[in-house]
């Protein structure tokens, strides 16, 4: 079977940093954020897509700018083999990632079943796991940014962050109406007399 363009397309990155310590932490920060194949020490694959190639270019040039060594050569594969090869290692990279996930998702489905038990849904609560969520979505997001090949385990991760997304506005429905429940009651003017008087 013919392999698709964008699978055969690939950048071929060799970047040497020399002893400075800050830069070599940064390049593999960046290569991992890109979701970068080693194939050996300061070697690396990674799917040649426009925005891998914006990122790539950025990093090239500060890594030359403080010294080191960096090349990007642009590649075309032909063995529909070491393509597969590339790309199912590529996916498993990402369903790692998204394992990662699914694990945290019952600790914050618990966390707000257990507060809407002990009575403690409040307006304080919905903000500490609003941003809880956020996090999980800033999370998935970045793994799917470098999910070129789009890995199996994206779906069921999606589908948890969304059970988290309405698990959440349930929570916060209950909290609305708890904190509604206990609100002082808005004093009523007397019937036949205005609310505010004019002085006399």
């Amino acid at each position: 079977m013919e392999a698709a363009d964008e699978h055969r397309a690939w950048v071929l990155v060799s970047i040497s940093t020399g002893a400075e310590a800050s830069l070599r932490v940064h390049v593999w920060r960046q290569l991992r954020k890109l979701g970068a194949i080693y194939i050996q020490q300061s070697i690396c694959l990674l799917p040649d897509r426009p925005a891998v190639a914006k990122a790539l270019t950025r990093l090239i040039a500060r890594v030359r700018t403080q010294g080191g060594q960096a090349r990007a050569l642009h590649l075309q594969l032909t063995d529909p083999d070491e393509i597969a090869a590339l790309v199912a290692e590529q996916q498993a990279g990402r369903d790692a990632e998204y394992a990662e996930v699914l694990d945290r998702v019952p600790q914050f489905l618990a966390e707000l079943d257990s507060e809407t038990a002990r009575g403690r849904a409040t307006y304080a609560e919905v903000e500490e796991s609003e941003a809880d969520l956020e996090r999980f979505e800033r999370w998935l997001k970045s793994i799917a940014d470098r999910d070129y090949f789009d890995a199996p385990g994206g779906a069921a991760a999606r589908a948890a962050v969304d059970g988290c997304r309405q698990a959440l506005a349930a929570f916060e429905r209950i909290a609305l109406a708890a904190d509604t429940a206990f609100a002082p009651a808005t004093p009523r003017p007397r019937a036949g007399l205005p609310s505010h008087p004019d002085p006399e």
